[in-house]
């Protein structure tokens, strides 16, 4: 992070995403969703009931090994995504943290500033008080 400045960090947090990026935002906040839960239960159990009581002859009877497939290749296709959406949320996080970090450090150094004219004006009040 170092070489960050206010302008770089608002680029990190506000900045243009690529399409790429755009997608796997949607499809994480998507899969992380109860629709997306309820969705999938809806579709395993039709898979499944299709597979088993509607079609003699189902293209994926029980233990159902193409559904297996499906939801494997499911798996690794999402997984990667997800962690490119979550990647990009860290490195938001980091630059806000340390923009946060940056401001507490000024804000630090100025009160301290302040206390020291403070204790400055207050010897020199002392010391008129006291003539």
């Amino acid at each position: 992070m170092k070489g960050l400045n206010s302008e770089n960090i608002q680029k990190i947090i506000h900045g243009k995403r690529t399409f790429g990026q755009k997608a796997a935002d949607i499809l994480t906040k998507w899969a992380g969703s109860w629709a997306f839960i309820i969705g999938l239960c809806i579709f395993l159990a039709s898979w499944m009931i299709i597979n088993v009581y509607v079609l003699v002859d189902g293209w994926d009877p029980y233990p159902f090994i193409l559904l297996n497939l499906v939801l494997s290749c499911l798996a690794a296709i999402q997984a990667p995504i997800i962690l490119m959406s979550q990647n990009r949320a860290a490195e938001k996080d980091r630059a806000k943290a340390d923009y946060d970090y940056r401001i507490n450090r000024k804000s630090e150094q100025e009160i301290e500033e302040i206390k020291k004219q403070l204790n400055r004006i207050e010897r020199k009040l002392i010391n008129k008080l006291q003539h």
